[in-house]
């Protein structure tokens, strides 16, 4: 996996990947593999979901959230 994914492009091909092996019928090489780009997908979305949860802390940090409450865009 030598490009970056995004994080839904890493969800969709972890659904891939789920279902090739929970249908069975591959070789255990192919198998092993496949669980492999599982695991590089997993933690590229763990990666992706840590970003936006610290970009999301430093707008509420920084005031964003409250100065979107202030002008009615958020409850």
């Amino acid at each position: 996996m030598a490009e970056k994914r995004s994080l839904e492009e890493a969800l969709g091909r972890l659904d891939e990947i789920t279902r090739s092996l929970e249908g069975g019928g591959i070789e255990l090489d192919r198998s092993l593999a496949l669980y492999e780009e599982g695991i590089q997908l997993v933690r590229l979305a763990e990666e992706a979901i840590r970003d936006a949860e610290m970009r999301i802390e430093r707008l509420n940090e920084d005031g964003g959230l409250t100065e979107l409450k202030r002008v009615g865009l958020t409850k």
